[in-house]
Formats: C-alpha cells, sequence, structure tokens
C-alpha cells in the first residue's frame, strides 16, 4: 500500500510556471511507476505524464510535451511535474497515481491503483 499526497497547485498567470510535488508513503516507493492526470470541471479525467521506476523513461500527452516534464527523487519518495509556459487551458485539479511492478509506467488510469487528493491549478489568462 501507498498514500500519496500533493502539493504545490495554485493560482498562476499565463505562460507562468509551477512545480507540483506528489510524497509517497511506505518503504517501496522505488518500484512504483508513477503518473500525473488532470481533471478540468465537466470533463473527464486525462492522463498528463507518467515516469517508469527508475526514472528511465518518461511519457507525456501530446497536449503538454514541452512545456511539462516528470521526475522522481526515489530517496524522498517524492514525484515532481514541473509545469512550464502554462495556459488557461491547463486549468484542472491534478491527480499523482501510483501502480507497482510495471515496466512501462502506464497512461490510462484504470491501469493505476493508488491515488492522490489532488491539487488544483488554476491558469488565468
Amino acid at each position: 500500500q501507498v498514500q500519496l499526497v500533493e502539493s504545490g497547485g495554485g493560482l498562476v498567470q499565463a505562460g507562468g510556471s509551477l512545480r507540483l510535488s506528489c510524497a509517497a508513503s511506505g518503504r517501496t516507493f522505488s518500484s512504483y511507476a508513477m503518473g500525473w492526470f488532470r481533471q478540468a470541471p465537466g470533463k473527464e479525467r486525462e492522463f498528463v505524464a507518467a515516469i517508469s521506476w527508475n526514472g528511465g523513461n518518461t511519457y507525456y500527452a501530446d497536449s503538454v510535451k514541452g512545456r511539462f516534464t516528470i521526475s522522481r527523487d526515489n530517496a524522498k519518495n517524492t514525484v515532481y511535474l514541473r509545469m512550464n509556459s502554462l495556459k488557461p487551458e491547463d486549468t484542472a485539479v491534478y491527480y499523482c497515481a501510483a501502480v507497482q511492478m510495471r515496466v512501462v509506467a502506464p497512461t490510462r488510469s484504470y491501469e493505476y491503483d493508488y491515488w492522490g487528493q489532488g491539487t488544483q491549478v488554476t491558469v488565468s489568462s
């Protein structure tokens, strides 16, 4: 079992940056593939980025490629999402998710077993 707590959300102007963090409990964090998803009001949850257990492979939605960077620090049990050049359409609640023992980090939400409570990101125009 792992518990996930996101932080770092907030209000930012278009073109600005934020870094989200997701702190995980447990001693086996390094065995989990991690993902970030987001959900805007009235829309379905969508994939944003994912990273393999050792950080060797990363995956991004086309809408954030080149602007967002996912990374992890297994010594700190934390995964990050650096978001640059933010746009109003990036406004959403951002969730981190974890799944154990996956060589390739999934991009579909139903493949993840554990979820955080979410952190709000609001980008003003």
